[in-house]
């Protein structure tokens, strides 16, 4: 199973995360764009960085909201929300070219994310950019047990699809992330993050958070560096897949 994670969150001299630490671990890297972080420089760095470890480079793009890091709801008209994607991609694939680096796919962020996630129509508009771009790569979205219904629409639109899952995030019955803003969403405690990763793996399943068991699909699992605990985590889970 592939680990991806966010990075070049950062910020002129303000930085998030340990990239440097968290890198050597994982497979593919979701680099911010300049919507919710990231500058011209930021993104050079990244996939300097990325590409120093063999790890393939994904545009992270969000709506265009640094103040709020991308995670508060931008109300926009679903066609506007696309081009800022675009402008976006094309951005971060411009300075990786320089580096000799190609983007592999394509993964919104934060509120953008959840909201492709609850609003098809939205999703519809992202593919169908992304199909129409210079640029044919895979749109990474959640694997929700919808997965199917997904993978025709992506069929019939032109786009190929990376399903993802957490294995450090509570899950609603209905497949979803629960809310940040809810208590105990966010799991912290190692074992608890392996023992969903295996699930995730052999079973492509979870336990939400009423306790049923929920089958979806997963090509990837997002792991996080925010802190050393953090990093260490995605070190157990990278011994595991």
């Amino acid at each position: 199973m592939k680990l991806n994670a966010d990075v070049g969150e950062g910020f002129g001299v303000w930085s998030m995360g340990d990239d440097a630490a968290l890198m050597p671990y994982i497979d593919m890297a979701n680099v911010a764009c300049g919507g919710h972080a990231s500058d011209p420089l930021t993104m050079r760095q990244t996939v300097r960085l990325a590409k120093q470890h063999n790890v393939s480079v994904g545009a992270h793009p969000s709506y265009p909201d640094i103040a709020g890091f991308g995670r508060r709801p931008m109300p926009m008209p679903h066609s506007e929300a696309a081009l800022h994607v675009l402008a976006q991609l094309g951005a971060l694939a411009t300075i990786a070219s320089t580096e000799g680096v190609t983007i592999d796919y394509v993964k919104p962020h934060g509120s953008l994310y959840n909201r492709m996630m609850d609003d098809l129509e939205l999703m519809k508009e992202l593919m169908t950019a992304i199909a129409r771009s210079q640029f044919d790569i895979p749109l990474m979205i959640l694997g929700t047990a919808e997965h199917q219904m997904y993978s025709k629409l992506a069929d019939r639109l032109g786009v190929s699809l990376l399903f993802e899952a957490f294995a450090d995030r509570r899950y609603t019955p209905d497949g979803r992330l629960q809310s940040r803003k809810i208590e105990a969403s966010v799991y912290h405690d190692t074992q608890r993050v392996l023992d969903q990763a295996e699930q995730i793996i052999s079973q492509q399943q979870i336990v939400s958070s009423d306790g049923s068991r929920i089958k979806i699909r997963a090509d990837t699992l997002c792991v996080h560096g925010d802190n050393q605990e953090s990093i260490e985590i995605v070190k157990s889970l990278r011994a595991l897949c």
